[in-house]
């Protein structure tokens, strides 16, 4: 295995101008992971078209996205840790003994003892990065527009079973981003479609005119909703260090969950919610036995940090060896790359080695700026969380309309953005997740291509889909995924319903 594209990168991202960048996008990350709600795609989202308006190359872009998406892992425990209240969905775990420990006076140990556990994650991720992408990118060689397909069968199956809570909402809203995908001129046919008359809507709508309608716009008026009383802030952080006892029995509990989140961010569709969720559990089986996990443990801390920071980094194995986003954030990024016209996928590595090699690279350097600007400046990330929501909307709202009009130079697509935003907010409303809209949207439009390209090779014969074994293994793995939750939720059910059925001591009669 050659790792020539690995040393090329770390040429690039070393560059002065990428190491600015990075570190940049590291200190603009942990802000925004330490606002509440905000987390790293609507980070990504803001930043976006400021970065491609500049004029950066793709792979300085590319840096910047990822030094704000590792930032916001790393930002988001501290107002799980101070508020009890995660960053983002993928902080959610932290809470459960973070806040314990800040309100027993260890506020400032849980911080250190959390940014510790990131590193490792992050660096075991990106180590597993740089060893699995090219082996994955040598097997995607054989893909072909049929086996393409059927991969983005198995990503949108694997994301209605495994994201969330709420798999039928997940799947309504892979939908709608298919429907968005075809709005404009039909390549084949030269037809418009969706347009509803308006020439603007001619090539479609514009990947950063959704994202920052869908999060951004949608976010603002959900800040707008938010009331701030009765919010606890933890102030008095306490030591800053943290207990060696407390390292050592955190070691092989950061391996662990690094494994773990990094497995789990591979898969198509997860995310730092499920992988964090799951080390979290994991390490209770393994660690758990005097109760203490829930009150303050800080193994309980340990594990969900360094399995969300894990995941970040395998999330970006199938993006750029497969072209379909490991999370919704990858999934802006998929965006972002199709903005500067280079589709990823398993030539990617060859064709474009130092977007990979450079991107790969500045994980490694960015976890180590994040330990850098984490350990000391805590107490100014802190601050942060501070900031009043009359503040934070209008900022938030400025940055959406700038960056979309500098992007564009185009009302409509600002009335546009506001327009999807009002939509995004309501179907936030109802319990819709934004991330399955914008994997839809983003995967839709190859899906599509790759259908079209199937069915011109075979003379319009739907049989090329199941005719080569990758197609029919990737099948069999979209059915399995598919049906076994609902079977195993069925099983489940049926198991603890006469458990539940068994009336308590005190209930029953004497």
């Amino acid at each position: 295995m050659s790792f020539d594209y690995l040393w090329d990168g770390f040429s690039v991202a070393l560059s002065l101008q990428n190491l600015l960048i990075g570190l940049i996008g590291c200190f603009l990350g942990t802000m925004i992971g330490a606002l509440p709600a905000i987390g790293p795609i609507n980070g990504i989202a803001l930043l976006l078209p400021i970065a491609y308006t500049m004029g950066l190359p793709p792979e300085s872009t590319m840096i910047l996205l990822a030094a704000i998406y590792c930032g916001a892992e790393y930002g988001g425990r501290i107002s799980s840790i101070l508020l009890n209240v995660p960053g983002d969905a993928g902080a959610v775990m932290t809470a459960l003994d973070g806040y314990p420990m800040a309100r027993q006076g260890r506020a400032g140990e849980a911080l250190m003892l959390s940014g510790l556990a990131s590193f490792t994650g992050g660096i075991i991720g990106a180590t597993g990065l740089a060893l699995f992408a090219p082996v994955l990118a040598g097997l995607a060689t054989g893909f072909g527009p049929a086996e393409y397909f059927v991969l983005m069968v198995f990503a949108f199956s694997t994301l209605g079973s495994m994201m969330g809570a709420r798999p039928v909402k997940t799947l309504v809203g892979c939908v709608l981003g298919l429907m968005l995908a075809t709005i404009g001129l039909d390549a084949t046919s030269g037809a418009y479609r969706f347009t509803f008359g308006e020439p603007e809507l001619g090539d479609g709508i514009e990947f950063v005119v959704l994202v920052i309608g869908l999060f951004s716009i949608s976010e603002a008026l959900i800040l707008l909703e938010k009331q701030a009383a009765g919010t606890e802030i933890i102030r008095g952080l306490g030591r800053m260090t943290a207990r060696l006892s407390d390292i050592r029995r955190g070691i092989g509990t950061a391996l662990r969950s690094s494994g773990i989140g990094f497995v789990v961010g591979v898969l198509p569709g997860t995310g730092a919610s499920v992988s964090s969720a799951i080390a979290y559990m994991t390490e209770k089986r393994i660690s758990d036995r005097d109760g203490s996990f829930g009150k303050g443990d800080p193994r309980g801390l340990v594990a969900p940090e360094a399995a969300n920071n894990a995941t970040s980094c395998g999330a970006f194995v199938p993006m750029l060896t497969l072209g379909v986003p490991g999370s919704g954030t990858t999934a802006v990024m998929l965006g972002a790359l199709m903005l500067y016209n280079i589709q990823p996928g398993p030539t990617l590595m060859t064709d474009r080695p130092e977007i990979v090699g450079g991107l790969i690279a500045s994980l490694f350097i960015g976890n180590i700026l994040l330990l850098a600007l984490n350990l000391p400046l805590v107490r100014i990330f802190t601050r942060v969380l501070t900031v009043p929501n009359w503040v934070l909307v209008p900022g938030i709202l400025v940055l959406s309309i700038v960056g979309v009009y500098s992007t564009h130079a185009s009302a409509f697509s600002v009335l546009l953005m506001l327009g999807i935003g009002m939509a995004g907010w309501l179907l936030r409303k109802t319990g819709f997740d934004m991330a399955p809209i914008i994997l839809g949207f983003v995967l839709g439009r190859v899906m599509e291509v790759n259908l079209r390209n199937a069915l011109a090779i075979s003379g319009g014969d739907i049989g090329i889909l199941f005719e080569s074994t990758i197609s029919i293994v990737l099948w069999i793995a979209a059915a399995l995924v598919a049906v076994l939750p609902l079977v195993l939720g069925r099983r489940l059910k049926r198991a603890t319903a006469p458990e539940a059925s068994i009336p308590d001591a005190e209930e029953r009669p004497a």
